[in-house]
């Protein structure tokens, strides 16, 4: 199976987190997306364990909450003991209501508003990852305003090629995110930011790409960006405290992915960090790093009911089901794919080839082409779509006026209603 949370009981049903999602798909109905707290706890431990034994004091794991962002989520990574990137005003007000201590927060953006800037300081975000001069500027007037000092990092682009989907690349020289070294802007950046009395800059941050494997990215992204902070030093005499290497690890979303050990490939970034800095003579900064996918995409699932079976003889097969682009995007957005698997019928052999798509009135609303489920597949069979647990709900929209799916929490043998299900009520709310 694609993750060990994911089985097979004796009724020829799939559980998951231990539970049988045949009940929870009656309970709570479809589509429904589930997600196994203890699989997001574990994640999160082999991140803070990796590092408190290879990185120094100070060094932090940031959740990157953009990948799931609800109330009790922000509690559960609180309670593990990492910190969160937030991206947006919503994503501060949700922390913010869920009672997180957002002196631990990083606020990102490659275009923070007024009003957004003016929430997070009134919120106490800890950290700001200024993203170019107009940002800087714009924090260091509010932080003036306010008579405070605002802590910063700056978003460097490194120049690096993930070798990720292009939609996911953020460390190349023409992203829209940060400031390049190549061209001299992130020196000119730095040496702004240190002549600003409001503002506290106390490292650097980058971001390389997501769905990151076996390619050594980081590995590299550590090595330029340790280079940069080295000719900081020397031109300017400006010691760097911290370096944020971003996210990107990534996880299994089909049979044929790797299986990425988390700490050994964390053994790796900090034998460079440490070689490094010995090479240039440069101090150990304190090290962050933003897992969200990593944290919670196997800790997802989302079930479906099957709603029609087309079979063109000759030509395609599609099996349709009652959600779709809507709360799975995933494909149309990046090609995604995703593991399905047929809920009530795992004993079966699956010899359907088929699209398994959505509700939409859309052609692109697929959930996974080339699928392979069993041939008595037929309308009211309950589908399951693997690794779910990362920008499925975060992305979800109520295009066609589709009401969003609830989230499902299971923990040792409980399932607990975190996000109610939107209903029609909902979705006119806001119309005058």
């Amino acid at each position: 199976m694609l993750c060990a949370n994911i089985a097979v009981n004796g009724e020829g049903r799939l559980t998951f987190a231990g539970q049988d999602t045949t009940l929870l798909a009656q309970k709570f109905g479809t589509p429904l997306y589930l997600l196994d707290e203890d699989r997001i706890r574990e994640n999160c431990r082999a991140y803070t364990q990796a590092f408190s034994r290879l990185f120094p004091a100070g060094s932090k794991v940031l959740y990157a909450s953009k990948a799931n962002a609800f109330r009790r989520i922000y509690g559960i990574v609180q309670e593990e003991g990492l910190g969160v990137d937030v991206v947006s005003g919503g994503e501060i007000y949700t922390a913010k209501a869920a009672g997180f201590d957002l002196k631990n927060a990083y606020f990102h953006g490659n275009n923070k508003t007024d009003d957004e800037i003016c929430l997070a300081m009134d919120c106490g975000v800890g950290t700001f990852v200024v993203d170019g001069e107009d940002e800087l500027s714009a924090v260091a007037a509010e932080a003036a305003r306010r008579g405070i000092r605002q802590k910063i990092l700056l978003r460097i682009t490194p120049g690096i090629d993930p070798h990720t989907y292009e939609a996911v690349a953020t460390g190349k020289v023409d992203s829209k995110f940060g400031v390049a070294i190549e061209t001299g802007q992130a020196a000119e950046l730095t040496k702004a930011a240190l002549a600003l009395p409001s503002v506290e800059l106390y490292g650097f941050h980058c971001h390389v790409g997501s769905q990151v494997f076996g390619e050594d990215v980081f590995e590299r992204g550590v090595a330029v960006m340790l280079e940069f902070m080295a000719e900081m030093r020397e031109k300017l005499g400006f010691t760097a405290a911290a370096l944020d290497l971003g996210g990107g690890f990534g996880v299994r979303y089909d049979e044929g992915d790797p299986l990425l050990d988390v700490g050994r490939k964390l053994e790796s970034v900090s034998a460079v960090l440490h070689e490094t800095c010995a090479r240039l003579g440069y101090p150990v900064p304190a090290f962050l790093m933003e897992p969200g996918r990593a944290i919670v995409a196997d800790a997802g699932l989302t079930l479906y009911t099957v709603g029609s079976v087309e079979r063109i003889t000759g030509y395609k097969n599609y099996v349709s089901v009652d959600g779709g682009m809507t709360d799975n995007p995933r494909y149309a957005l990046y090609g995604a794919l995703h593991t399905v698997l047929p809920a009530g019928k795992m004993n079966e052999a699956r010899l359907l080839r088929c699209d398994v798509v959505g509700k939409c009135c859309e052609s692109g609303d697929v959930i996974r082409p080339a699928a392979d489920l069993p041939e008595s597949t037929s309308r009211g069979d309950l589908l399951a779509v693997c690794t779910t647990g990362a920008y499925n709900y975060s992305m979800a929209s109520n295009y066609n006026r589709v009401p969003r799916p609830p989230i499902v929490l299971l923990s040792g043998g409980r399932a607990t209603l975190a996000v109610r299900r939107e209903t029609p009520e909902d979705l006119i709310q806001f119309d005058q």
